[in-house]
């Protein structure tokens, strides 16, 4: 089996140095997720300057989206960071629970974001009219739209290159569910 270990700053590129140094000053650690994108010299570099863009979202209705994400493709280490900042962004450990589980019922708007982003993931898109219309109505745009399928794929990278290296998790670890999205 192929391991991958976490990456220090001495055994990656000098431009991924710089970023490790960057994100050192700003949150006082690299995330291992983070830093495993080191091992390619251009990867880092682009997925932060994409995780950064801006977006028609609040960092609250990001999180949202990145717990949905997160919970459907079982991603331990992105659930665990994602339950972090969502409560750095206000929202309670039982109203991250019920994020990741799909029933939001103290926020229509967030819901509809919610329900789409699950319609998105589990249909790849091709089902969505009853979720889409609710989002539009609740006050979301045809440009939130395009923005969430852009979060959404910002996520799905990071689940996906860590559910298939399973670098170790530096978050606490996320509440397991009950029941899991689908």
């Amino acid at each position: 089996m192929i391991e991958f270990n976490v990456p220090s700053q001495d055994e990656v590129s000098s431009n991924n140095a710089e970023i490790f140094a960057k994100l050192n000053a700003n949150l006082g650690f690299v995330p291992n997720l983070y830093a495993s994108m080191a091992y390619s010299d251009t990867a880092l570099a682009n997925y932060l300057q994409f995780q950064g863009a801006k977006s028609s979202f609040t960092n609250k209705e990001k999180e949202v989206i990145n717990l949905v994400v997160s919970e459907f493709n079982n991603c331990k280490y992105c659930k665990a960071a994602h339950t972090a900042l969502g409560k750095m962004n206000g929202f309670s450990e039982a109203q991250i629970l019920d994020i990741r589980a799909g029933h939001i019922t103290w926020d229509a708007k967030l819901a509809a974001l919610a329900n789409l982003t699950l319609a998105i993931l589990s249909s790849k898109g091709s089902r969505v009219q009853s979720e889409l219309q609710k989002f539009i109505d609740l006050g979301y745009t045809k440009g939130s739209l395009v923005d969430l399928n852009l979060a959404i794929a910002d996520k799905m990278v990071m689940n996906y290159l860590h559910n298939t290296i399973q670098i170790p998790v530096d978050f606490p670890m996320a509440e397991e569910l009950d029941e899991v999205l689908s």
